[in-house]
């Protein structure tokens, strides 16, 4: 309905959820573009690797503050990805984007 009314911002929370891989890879480039005709997408995601992907800025949270913010590639690290998700993990490019990807450790 939202896409229907053509509004100037969109407010997401978690729009993956429950979506299969499929789908979700047909909506986040679907907002992306919306991004890119003027439309602006504000969207909650957990998935630190589709909001690399698809996102030109990203602001990090962690108990209720933002600890980062900015494009992607200047602020995902090993050591936000730790500070935010208590994971530890390498960051290296996306072979398809070139963008940041998180690679847990474990």
């Amino acid at each position: 309905m939202v896409l229907a009314q053509e509004t100037s911002y969109l407010l997401l929370d978690e729009p993956t959820t429950f979506l299969d891989i499929t789908h979700r890879y047909d909506l986040l480039p679907l907002l992306a573009r919306l991004r890119d005709r003027g439309r602006t997408v504000i969207a909650v995601l957990h998935d630190i690797n589709q909001a690399c992907r698809f996102n030109d800025h990203l602001v990090a949270m962690t108990d209720g503050r933002v600890v980062a913010e900015g494009a992607p590639a200047q602020i995902v690290d090993s050591t936000l990805m730790s500070d935010v998700f208590e994971l530890l993990s390498i960051v290296v490019p996306d072979p398809v984007t070139g963008t940041p990807m998180l690679v847990p450790t474990m």
